[in-house]
């Protein structure tokens, strides 16, 4: 690209046309392109922004343990991309910016089945930058998957919203320029649901911790346990490492009953989650030894049943009933419900509100341009949400924002066939989380 064009548009032809703007008329036969002014090409940008449309490319796991949370996950990136092109009073809350597209262009996604694989995940991408030139890239389930994409995403110079993470190494250690998350992850859960525990069963208890071989599961447990150990006197007494995709737990779960333990902290996720918690009954440890969720899976209940989450603490991002306290959180749930049929689960949440903020930030920047849109995400403003005023943090791209805590309704206490989880507390943000340097977080260049 020569200094003075950009794609044979003049510096002069824009300079005239901003001065026609200004002064209400459209220079004939010209539309504005949004462009940042004497920029080089990086990523897809100029390319994925030059027509009438841009294009959001999706992994979301479409088959494997994480399937039914990918799917949820999905179902609320679609209805907010809906909500994005129609100008949806809920968008509108959240991005005030937003007209019936991001800056006049018509919002597409794009959506590939990542398998919870990390090296399929990225091939998927590659795919939709060599078709599609997509601009932003989304989805995860594992961690591992977005730590992967969090790495692609730096290398290619195109924005990365991670979809569902809880590894603290997302934001962590594994932190890029060109990364954000939304949602919550293991030391804000710890942090959060930790003093609930202490509280209900007491201190100097023994936990046996069930843990997944990866990232998320690995971070998750390290929080939990060393919060429980330093504030409540616990112990842990068996560390059940498991693969992903473990189908019988048996083995794991014989280790856990002769450990001694009063609690189990799964740290599951999943169809890992959902035959472990089941196993966990067949076996005869639950309820003699208490069952806690600290990263709570969407569906969980729905699956193995009320019986079995009766009384269990979890910690999430979302629960429907918050439509009580939040009103944006009504809007989503009843805009949701209407077009799927059922409540959403925190997944679906967390896929509407990740759009919904980048859809704010881009119209909010005025530009496509990768640089300037993540520089207005490091402006760090309060914006209203489903769980009412969050902002990023600049240092490593994460949301401030309240972790949920919740605990499990009797069959008898559910009001309806959807009413599974009681909220309990909702604790604010900014409390629960580390500095912002002590999971080893450097975000990079920006170019």
């Amino acid at each position: 690209m020569s200094q003075g064009k950009h794609n044979g548009v003049s510096r002069r032809t824009l300079l005239q046309a901003s001065a026609g703007l200004a002064g209400g008329v459209m220079l004939p036969g010209f539309s504005m392109p949004v462009y940042a002014v004497d920029q080089p090409p990086i990523g897809t940008w100029p390319a994925g922004s030059q027509g009438t449309s841009v294009t959001i490319g999706a992994t979301v796991p479409r088959t494997g343990a994480y399937a039914v949370q990918g799917e949820d996950e999905l179902k609320g990136m679609q209805l907010a991309v809906e909500h994005i092109n129609s100008g949806h009073p809920l968008m509108l809350k959240i991005a005030p910016k937003v007209k019936k597209g991001v800056l006049g262009k018509e919002v597409k996604l794009v959506v590939g089945d990542s398998g919870a694989k990390p090296n399929q995940a990225v091939q998927e991408m590659q795919t939709f930058i060599n078709d599609n030139k997509i601009i932003l890239m989304t989805g995860s389930t594992s961690s591992a998957v977005a730590v992967a994409l969090n790495k692609f995403a730096d290398r290619e110079k195109i924005l990365y919203i991670a979809a569902i993470s809880g590894s603290n190494d997302t934001t962590g250690k594994d932190c890029v320029r060109y990364g954000f998350r939304q949602n919550f992850y293991g030391e804000t859960a710890a942090n959060a649901i930790g003093p609930v525990l202490v509280k209900a069963y007491g201190k100097n208890k023994k936990a046996a911790f069930m843990t997944p071989d990866y990232t998320y599961g690995h971070t998750v447990t390290k929080s939990m346990n060393d919060y429980l150990t330093k504030n409540g006197g616990w112990t842990q007494v068996t560390d059940q490492v498991s693969p992903l995709g473990t189908t019988d737990f048996s083995q794991y779960l014989t280790n856990i009953a002769n450990s001694g333990a009063d609690v189990i902290i799964n740290v599951n996720w999943g169809r890992d989650a959902v035959l472990s918690v089941q196993q966990a009954k067949q076996f005869g440890l639950t309820p003699k030894m208490k069952m806690v969720i600290p990263y709570q899976i969407p569906f969980l209940a729905k699956e193995v049943g009320a019986e079995l989450t009766e009384g269990v603490y979890a910690a999430t991002d979302f629960w429907w009933t918050l439509e009580d306290k939040y009103p944006l959180a009504k809007m989503f749930v009843e805009a949701f419900d209407k077009k799927y049929g059922y409540k959403p689960e925190w997944g679906a949440n967390n896929g509407y509100m990740q759009f919904a903020i980048w859809a704010r930030m881009v119209s909010e920047t005025g530009s496509y341009y990768p640089p300037d849109v993540i520089k207005t995400y490091e402006k760090g403003e309060t914006f209203d949400s489903t769980v009412g005023s969050v902002h990023f943090r600049p240092e490593d791209h994460q949301l401030v924002r309240p972790v949920v805590i919740v605990k499990g309704k009797s069959p008898k206490e559910m009001k309806n066939k959807e009413d599974y989880w009681e909220v309990v507390q909702i604790v604010p943000g900014a409390g629960l989380m580390q500095k912002p340097d002590a999971f080893g977080c450097n975000l990079g260049a920006y170019t």
